[in-house]
C-alpha cells in the first residue's frame, strides 16, 4: 500500500511538471501521464499491471500483432519452403527479397498516406507541430520522404534480406538448431513471445555504441537526420549502421527456432519501427481509436538525441541514468548529459 501510494505521488508531481514545462508548446500533442515502461521489472513486482501491459501489447491492434499476423500469412502462402532453400537458388532468394520490400512498401506507404497525404486524421495525436521537411540539404534528394524510402529501401531492405538468406540457408542444411510445434509445443511459444524481448536488449547496446560521438558523426546521423519523424523513418539508416542493427536475427543461429519465428523476428525489427516513427501516437478512423502506433518513448529520443536509447520493454534506460519520461526535469538532465558527451 505504501509503495503504492508513492507511485501515484511521484505520478502526480510527474503531471505538475509537465504542465509547468517550459518547452510544452513545442509539442502539438504528448501524453499527459509520464512515459510508461514494462512492469515485469517493478519491485515490488505488480502481477496485474504485467498482465494489463502484455494484454495491451498482444491483444489489441499493434505492433506485435500486426507483425505476427504479417509473419504467420506470409509462412503460410509466399514463403518457400525450406528445402528449396538448401543451395542459393535465384528463385528463392528473389521470393525472399519480396518478402521484405513488399510488406515495407505496404505498410509505410500506406500510413504516409493516411497520415501525411491524405492527412486522414488531420492533427489529432500528432507529436510534432511540423510537417515532413523538403526542400532541405540535409536530405538525400533535399526531401525527407525520399530520403527515408532510399535509406530504408536501399540500404536496410538489402542488408536485411542478405541476412535472412544466410539464416534460411543454415536452417535447411541443418546447421542452424531448429524445432517444430509439435516437438517442443512450450519453448515454440514461449520464444516467440521472448522475441520482442531479445530485440529489445539487442538495440539498446547496438544504438548505445550508434551514439559514440565519432561513430554517431559518420553513420546514424543519417537516421537521426529525422528530428521530426515519418513511417519512412523508421529504418532509414546508414548501410553501416544497417550491418549491427540486423545482427539480431543471429540468435536463430544459435536459438532452436521455426522459420516462423524468424519471420516474425523479421516483421517485428523491420515493421514495428514504421509504427513508432510514425509521428502520431494512434491512428483515428471514423473518430475512432483504431490502432496503436507512435511512440513517445522514441520520439523524445529523436528530439533530444541522448536520451531513451532503448524501448519501454526493458528499462536499461532508468537502470543507466538515460530516462527520459517526457518532463521537464528530464529534459534538462538530458541536456547536460548531451553537453558533457560532446565536449569531453
Amino acid at each position: 500500500m505504501i509503495a503504492a501510494e508513492n507511485t501515484r505521488r511521484e505520478e502526480s508531481a510527474k503531471m505538475h511538471d509537465f504542465a509547468h514545462d517550459p518547452e510544452a508548446e513545442r509539442w502539438n500533442y504528448r501524453p499527459e501521464a509520464p512515459v510508461a515502461l514494462n512492469p515485469l521489472f517493478h519491485w515490488p513486482p505488480r502481477p496485474m499491471a504485467v498482465l494489463r501491459w502484455y494484454r495491451g501489447a498482444w491483444l489489441t491492434l499493434g505492433s506485435l500483432s500486426l507483425c505476427f499476423a504479417m509473419a504467420v500469412a506470409v509462412y503460410l502462402w509466399v514463403m518457400p519452403p525450406l528445402s528449396e532453400m538448401r543451395e542459393f537458388a535465384p528463385g528463392w532468394m528473389i521470393t525472399v527479397w519480396l518478402m521484405n520490400v513488399v510488406p515495407q512498401c505496404l505498410v509505410a506507404g500506406s500510413l504516409h498516406w493516411w497520415l501525411y497525404i491524405r492527412r486522414g486524421q488531420g492533427m489529432r495525436k500528432k507529436f510534432d507541430k511540423r510537417d515532413l521537411t523538403r526542400k532541405n540539404g540535409s536530405f538525400t534528394f533535399r526531401n525527407q520522404v525520399l530520403d527515408n524510402i532510399w535509406w530504408t529501401l536501399g540500404s536496410a531492405m538489402s542488408v536485411a534480406t542478405l541476412y535472412q538468406w544466410g539464416i534460411f540457408w543454415a536452417m535447411a542444411n541443418g546447421y542452424a538448431p531448429g524445432i517444430s510445434f509439435d516437438s517442443a509445443p512450450i519453448w515454440f511459444v514461449l520464444w516467440m513471445l521472448l522475441i520482442p524481448m531479445w530485440s529489445s536488449l539487442h538495440f539498446y547496446w547496438v544504438h548505445r555504441l550508434e551514439h559514440h560521438p565519432r561513430l554517431y558523426r559518420h553513420v546514424h546521423a543519417v537516421h537521426h537526420r529525422n528530428v521530426n519523424v515519418g513511417p519512412w523513418s523508421g529504418i532509414s539508416n546508414h548501410w553501416y549502421e544497417n550491418l549491427f542493427y540486423f545482427t539480431t536475427y543471429f540468435i536463430h543461429l544459435v536459438v532452436a527456432s521455426h522459420p516462423l519465428h524468424l519471420l516474425y523476428h523479421v516483421y517485428f525489427q523491420q515493421l514495428s519501427p514504421v509504427l513508432s516513427h510514425s509521428g502520431f501516437e494512434k491512428l483515428i478512423a471514423r473518430d475512432r481509436e483504431a490502432m496503436r502506433a507512435g511512440d513517445f518513448f522514441h520520439q523524445l529520443h529523436h528530439r533530444y538525441f541522448e536520451c531513451n536509447y532503448g524501448t519501454s520493454e526493458i528499462p536499461f534506460d532508468r537502470w543507466f541514468g538515460t530516462f527520459h519520461d517526457g518532463s521537464a526535469e528530464a529534459t534538462a538532465r538530458t541536456r547536460a548529459h548531451k553537453t558533457q558527451m560532446y565536449t569531453r
